[in-house]
């Protein structure tokens, strides 16, 4: 139990640099079906494409661990 904490603890933090120094090579939240929304001072966003795409490659990555 500590030892898969411990591997994802590390994902999330690699995760989380990928996605704070990438975001100038990666363009994760400005795909196509990301949705952005202004009025006023109010800003909807809705990042529905990068959501279904994360998704997909968690599972894919999951499935692949899972399978030993």
């Amino acid at each position: 139990m500590g030892k898969m904490l411990m591997i994802a603890g590390a994902a999330l933090i690699v995760v989380g640099a990928l996605l704070h120094f990438g975001g100038q090579f990666l363009s994760l939240g400005q795909l196509p079906g990301d949705f952005k929304w202004t009025r006023g001072h109010t800003t909807v966003y809705v990042p529905l494409a990068t959501s279904v795409l994360l998704s997909v490659v968690l599972t894919v990555l999951a499935q692949l661990w899972l399978r030993r």
